[in-house]
């Protein structure tokens, strides 16, 4: 019966990777093709705090589309609060001043739909373009006593409760989800995990840095670097093999986990948003594959191009609310 459990999770996982696979291909023809010309400017809004996903995909693509010359000017505003239903209902209040407005945002604004942290869905936005794709990291603090995730798993099995975890995001949502994931792949109840829910990536960083919790769940591309610079210990990640960027990392798969997990990034614009602006905002996106400024940036982080345009984005996004409904269910997090 487990056996059975984990291979659905792990094809309902999948799903999600193999989407992000197939776009990342359709998305390296549409750039290759890309001829661009220069946007006055695009002010992106962040709906988290400095240090996590959201701040770092909206600030590393910032940077890419101005040293580039396909955006002139660039400017950013962190609006945390809500689990991200602050920036949305905001980017939703003052439509008519947002025509140069991109939102960043992620798998949670479906899973944070689903589950009713906030009211609004990506049908109430204007869904721009969908454009990297991260995967879950599994991390401990440099000189924590684990080593490697079967440590994590044993010491779990003994005793539950000493093993709390942070994540930047609200219970339920994707760093939530990744850590369930990852321990329902062992066989343990998902429900039962101590997640510790902070405010952004970065605080929940400073929770596993000063010892509050053991574990951090969180993307690779937030702590890659620190990874790399020996502050933090990546113990797994959630792609069905080793990537390119991060050699030296092992995932859950090969340590006889079947989890895997990819977190799309994209961007939104406000409702009302003309279609001249949305193709203008992809003319600029898609251009920005076919940089040297972006392999860096991109590589940087570990992250996977997964371009989707408007009404691709918005297909994929109806089909990853089913996707994630049913995956929400399984691990006990809807009803």
């Amino acid at each position: 019966m487990l056996s059975t459990i984990r291979k659905q999770l792990h094809r309902r996982l999948a799903i999600t990777v193999l989407a992000s696979s197939m776009a990342a291909l359709s998305g390296s023809a549409v750039a290759s093709n890309a001829q661009t010309d220069s946007l006055d400017k695009i002010h992106f809004l962040i709906p988290g705090g400095a240090g996590g996903g959201w701040d770092m995909t909206a600030r590393g693509t910032g940077e890419v589309l101005s040293k580039a010359g396909l955006v002139e000017k660039v400017s950013y505003q962190n609006l945390s609060g809500g689990g991200g239903g602050k920036a949305i209902a905001h980017l939703i209040e003052t439509a008519k001043r947002q025509d140069d407005t991109l939102m960043v945002n992620s798998t949670p604004i479906v899973v944070r739909s689903l589950s009713g942290i906030f009211p609004q869905s990506f049908r109430d936005l204007t869904p721009v373009a969908a454009t990297i794709a991260d995967y879950g990291a599994i991390v401990v603090a440099a000189d924590s006593p684990f080593t490697d995730w079967k440590q994590v798993v044993k010491q779990y099995s003994e005793n539950p409760r000493s093993i709390k975890i942070s994540g930047g995001s609200a219970r339920g949502s994707m760093d939530h989800l990744i850590a369930a994931a990852a321990f329902k792949g062992e066989g343990f109840d998902p429900r039962k995990v101590r997640y510790i829910a902070y405010d952004a990536g970065g605080k929940a960083m400073a929770a596993l840095l000063s010892g509050e919790t053991e574990l951090l769940s969180t993307g690779l591309g937030e702590v890659l670097e620190m990874n790399k610079s020996g502050q933090v210990r990546v113990l797994a990640i959630t792609a069905p093999k080793r990537l390119p960027a991060a050699p030296s990392i092992p995932t859950l798969v090969e340590q006889g986990n079947d989890t895997i997990f990819a977190n799309w990034r994209g961007f939104f614009a406000a409702p009302g948003v003309s279609q001249a602006k949305i193709d203008a905002w992809n003319q600029a996106l898609s251009g920005m594959y076919t940089t040297n400024e972006w392999a860096v940036v991109r590589d940087r982080n570990g992250w996977i191009d997964t371009y989707k345009n408007d009404k691709d984005f918005f297909q994929f996004l109806e089909q990853q609310e089913k996707q994630m409904g049913d995956l929400m269910r399984e691990l006990g997090f809807l009803q």
